[in-house]
């Protein structure tokens, strides 16, 4: 999922361990788009390439509005935010004691 966002110019991807945490998932991955219309095509991407694998989201949120669109994919919930939307939601700050986990450097750039 990470290279899927990354491979639509996502900026900032960050995949936080909340296995030990919450019982809802097992990954966050937050990431931002430039814009609206970025985080639009980041949402889209991560969908159509996880549908050609027969995974679909079990809700998805934000698509219209586009400043935060949430992918919940029960094990992973995938958050593309605007910058402005993530500077003030702070969901790594919010889950700053959560572990981070190392993403290969081809998933990310």
């Amino acid at each position: 999922m990470a290279r899927v966002a990354s491979s639509k110019k996502a900026s900032d991807v960050v995949v936080l361990d909340m296995g030990a945490t919450v019982s809802y998932t097992d990954y966050f991955l937050i990431c931002s788009g430039a814009n609206v219309r970025q985080t639009r095509a980041i949402a889209e991407e991560v969908q159509r390439r996880l549908r050609e694998r027969y995974v679909r989201p079990a809700r998805v949120e934000g698509e219209r509005e586009g400043e935060w669109i949430v992918l919940d994919y029960l094990d992973v919930v995938v958050h593309v935010f605007t910058p402005a939307a993530r500077d003030f939601y702070r969901l790594e700050a919010l889950w700053r004691d959560v572990p981070r986990r190392r993403l290969p450097e081809e998933a990310v750039g």
